[in-house]
């Protein structure tokens, strides 16, 4: 048999390797793109409840991206108090596997794919969903996602306005503080919901809620607005998918009802949102076989839970450019 070896990429060899937001953005979009037009395997994720949900739990999700000739298994824990122990809420690994021969290509620290991708799918959304002329943007939540949230969005919006809201002081000034530097332009660490997400052109919603409670107002949002929320436990109220003239997810196999978790959860269990009234998956949008916004005066609801495939993709961009550049260790597998 063969010698077969194993690409192994440690967070600093991530780091090292350094995609540009561009990259990020165009692996992701290659994902989003395959997807729309069939190219894909998309599996929907499956949850490890080690204890109790509003503790913490694995996300385990599957793909195939044929265009990429890659497949992938992306495991990450999100165990939200992590922050006591100076860790991150969300770890989590990646492999990489050949499609045609199951046999594994490598091991990468996936927890800045996470995030990076996480921030892609929100951005690539807005790309497509929100007003070309929005200016301001809310974020609630400073979580590891939240970053690439913000800084993809700026990248693409550039917007005049950046609010930031989380629960403890000291998160949501760091988070600003954070932001401004990196993206040399103010950002306001505001002390509520309302004045964060109040008539703002674009409203994310990451928060990290032990359960569901809606701390996010309906009447609050602009008219015209993208809202995009994605937080593991609802922070939402239910009449919010009442004033949305399309809805959006990434997937709806793992938005359909029987599953747990999710920012509309309640709306998929009581049919305020079905397959009826979607609109769209994003990847169609993204393959030009459904539209985008079509007015400016549209209010547009995008809900995402993650897709596998955008992992896998970014993986491979990663994988790809290392071995380019010679950055990771090369492992005897078998």
């Amino acid at each position: 048999m063969r010698a077969i070896n194993i690409s192994y990429l440690n967070r600093i060899d991530v780091e090292r390797v350094a995609l540009t937001d561009d990259d990020i953005l165009n692996a992701v979009e290659v994902a989003l793109r395959a997807q729309g037009n069939g190219e894909t395997v998309l599996e929907p994720r499956v949850h490890l409840v080690p204890e109790s949900s509003d503790k913490g739990h694995f996300n385990v999700l599957r793909g195939v991206v044929r265009p990429l000739g890659v497949a992938g298994v992306k495991v990450v824990g999100d165990f939200y108090e992590n922050y006591k122990q100076d860790l991150p809420s969300e770890v989590a690994v990646l492999t990489l596997f050949d499609p045609t021969t199951g046999i594994p290509l490598a091991l990468i620290d996936a927890t800045a794919i996470t995030e990076q991708r996480t921030g892609a799918v929100t951005a690539i959304g807005a790309k497509h969903l929100a007003r070309k002329g929005s200016r301001v943007l809310g974020h609630i939540g400073a979580r590891g996602t939240a970053y690439w949230n913000v800084r993809l969005l700026d990248h693409l919006f550039d917007f005049a306005e950046i609010r930031v809201h989380s629960r403890r002081p000291e998160s949501r000034d760091g988070f600003a503080a954070t932001l401004a530097k990196d993206l040399g332009k103010p950002v306001q660490a505001v002390t509520s919901w309302e004045a964060c997400v109040r008539d703002a052109d674009i409203v994310v919603e990451a928060s990290r809620l032990p359960k569901p409670e809606p701390l996010l107002k309906t009447d609050w949002i602009k008219p015209g607005a993208l809202v995009v929320p994605y937080g593991t436990m609802s922070a939402v109220e239910l009449s919010l998918t009442d004033i949305m003239s399309k809805m959006v997810v990434d997937d709806w196999g793992q938005c359909r009802k029987g599953l747990p978790f999710g920012a509309l959860r309640q709306h998929v269990d009581s049919d305020r949102l079905h397959e009826g009234n979607l609109h769209a998956e994003l990847g169609q949008i993204v393959a030009g076989r459904r539209p985008g916004r079509e007015q400016d005066g549209e209010t547009i609801l995008l809900w995402h839970r993650g897709l596998s495939i955008t992992d896998i993709a970014l993986g491979h961009a990663i994988w790809t450019k290392a071995n380019k550049l010679r950055i990771g260790q090369t492992l005897p597998f078998a």
